[in-house]
């Protein structure tokens, strides 16, 4: 169906669905209760045409589609709830993941999206939200290509890695395939001012990192331990996802690159546009492309804090994440 008929379609929905609403409400509230007083009547015509606008409008979208691509963004810190992750004093308002997560399902049991589009704008965040929205892009069924606009690192790479194909701008910040272990030592800090830690815990390394103490050598070989299995894991998930090396992805050392250096090393498939990505689109689907965004429903508050994010963010935080223990130390990715 052309966008034309599809445009006609929907207004000839839309116009009788009004009509008819009018018409029963008139009928309804005025014409049979005539003790009604006139104005009353009119606005309660007013009111049920209204409402069968609304009614016939989301019928006439499901009947008369304008879209074939649904569209989700990953856009600030990723955490469960879509507050601030990790140590960094931040007000940025991040991607609740299960949000994001529940509108990757809406769109795949809509009939008319046949790929999926996902906006990646990210430093990254913690480590189980991000692999929900991994797995939901993962388990969509049809096409689907990430692009980057600033940037796509840590977690927002490892969502990208489920995509089956990634796009940035040449000057898109895009990697930093590591893991980060961070911990706040305040021990000697302690001492000056007369407080004393006394270990009060059941298992050898229930209080490891706490920042009371110092780190033993066991301590520290332990969190690293963790810190080195997270890594692992990341490697081992991109290399399966992107088709490369394992070895080739350590090697970049948790770098971040440029779009253009992104791209020589393997890490994206193509360079460009919006406008570049949905041709690419459009040749896989063989027909023209039109995208709907599917959104959470969001306060205006909470939509102009989201707009507060900042570099500094990004580099400062990575993937800020997710395994911490009463928040004595916390591993980011």
């Amino acid at each position: 169906m052309t966008d034309r008929a599809a445009s006609v379609g929907r207004l000839f929905v839309v116009a009788t669905g009004a009509i008819v609403a009018a018409v029963v409400g008139w009928i309804v509230f005025y014409e049979i209760p005539g003790s009604l007083a006139d104005l009353v009547g009119v606005l309660l015509v007013v009111g049920v045409a209204l409402l069968g606008i609304r009614v016939a409008g989301d019928y006439a979208r499901t009947a008369f589609p304008d879209y074939n691509v649904g569209e989700v963004a990953v856009e600030g810190p990723i955490t469960r709830d879509g507050g601030t992750p990790g140590p960094v004093p931040s007000r940025v308002v991040g991607a609740p993941a299960d949000d994001v997560v529940e509108q990757i399902h809406a769109a795949d049991e809509d009939d008319n999206v046949r790929a999926l589009l996902v906006k990646l704008n990210t430093p990254g965040g913690q480590v189980v939200p991000s692999d929900d929205i991994r797995r939901a892009v993962d388990a969509f069924d049809g096409p689907t290509v990430a692009y980057a606009t600033d940037t796509c690192a840590s977690g927002g790479y490892w969502i990208a890695s489920g995509c089956d194909e990634l796009w940035a701008h040449e000057a898109s910040l895009v990697g930093s395939i590591g893991v980060i272990g961070s911990r706040v030592n305040v021990a000697e800090l302690a001492d000056d001012l007369g407080v004393s830690y006394e270990r009060f815990a059941a298992g050898e390394y229930k209080d490891a990192g706490v920042p009371l103490k110092e780190l033993s050598e066991d301590d520290r070989d332990y969190l690293q331990g963790i810190v080195d299995e997270f890594y692992d894991d990341f490697v081992e998930r991109v290399a399966e996802g992107r088709d490369m090396d394992p070895e080739t992805i350590r090697d970049t050392e948790a770098r971040v690159y440029l779009g253009e250096t992104a791209h020589d090393v393997g890490l994206v498939d193509g360079l460009g546009s919006r406008d570049d990505v949905e041709e690419s689109l459009e040749t896989q689907l063989d027909e023209e492309v039109s995208v709907r965004e599917f959104t959470p429903s969001r306060g205006l508050a909470t939509r102009l804090r989201g707009g507060g994010q900042s570099l500094a963010y990004a580099f400062g935080a990575g993937l800020a994440s997710a395994f911490d223990d009463d928040a004595e130390f916390r591993f980011r990715f």
